[in-house]
């Protein structure tokens, strides 16, 4: 027996992206959809996004830290604002559902790290800038899971890295925002070079171990900048047509 499992994140209200993203897991097969989270919040298309995951039955939905913000009562964000007064009671209700972790056989799916979806699992941010973490760090952040594949996003920088202790760490990339800036804990860019959607796909057959397929689909990234561009978010705009936060 096979298993397909498709792996997607950080959305961020681009529904273009992942319309296109959408239909290649349909041409490929997938047994199951995995969204790590951080789907409306953003410029683009919140609630065209929320159609394309909610009209869907095989998509299991875990909790990005903006999932959260969009849950509060009151954010000084900018895009909380925007997209905030778009949400109704049922779609806050099925933002609310959504879960912390989620398992399957022996693989782990959170958004940021399993403990905390506000940290990056395999970044390093400090005043000198971006790095990933050692080994010896990763392995005593983790020591405590037991699943041997384990999938983050939050970077929106797609990676995968294997473990001494047999572990492997995925990050999918992102959907819809392929870059952006933060200012916490240090001011940093995070970006991943190219404009294109990005997730991946987990194949299972019976005998063997996982095998992981990085995808970067091509789609109509200029309409879904200018949208951002005329809802006054000139930052996603650039970060949507380059791959680049500046």
């Amino acid at each position: 027996m096979t298993c397909t499992i498709a792996v997607i994140s950080d959305i961020h209200s681009n529904a273009p992206a992942l319309e296109a993203v959408l239909q290649d897991i349909d041409r490929s097969g997938a047994d199951l959809i995995v969204n790590l989270g951080d789907s409306l919040f953003g410029p683009v298309d919140p609630l065209g996004t929320a159609r394309l995951l909610r009209q869907r039955d095989d998509i299991v939905n875990t909790m990005g830290n903006c999932d959260e913000i969009l849950l509060a009562k009151d954010s000084g964000s900018l895009t909380y604002r925007h997209v905030k007064p778009l949400l109704n009671a049922d779609m806050e209700a099925w933002i609310a559902d959504h879960l912390a972790v989620w398992r399957y056989e022996d693989l782990l799916f959170c958004h940021g790290t399993p403990f905390d979806n506000r940290r990056y699992l395999l970044e390093e941010v400090t005043e000198t800038g971006v790095f990933y973490k050692k080994t010896e760090t990763l392995q005593t952040e983790l020591h405590t899971i037991q699943e041997r594949g384990i999938f983050c996003g939050h970077s929106h920088v797609y990676h995968t890295l294997a473990l001494p202790d047999g572990k492997w760490l995925v990050n999918p990339g992102s959907v819809g925002l392929p870059a952006y800036e933060d200012e916490l804990p240090f001011p940093h860019v995070m970006e991943s070079g190219t404009p294109c959607a990005s997730f991946c796909m987990v194949r299972k057959a019976e005998g063997t171990g996982w095998n992981v397929e990085h995808k970067l689909i091509p789609y109509d990234w200029n309409t879904a900048a200018d949208i951002a561009e005329r809802n006054g978010r000139p930052d996603y705009a650039i970060a949507i047509r380059s791959g680049r936060a500046r």
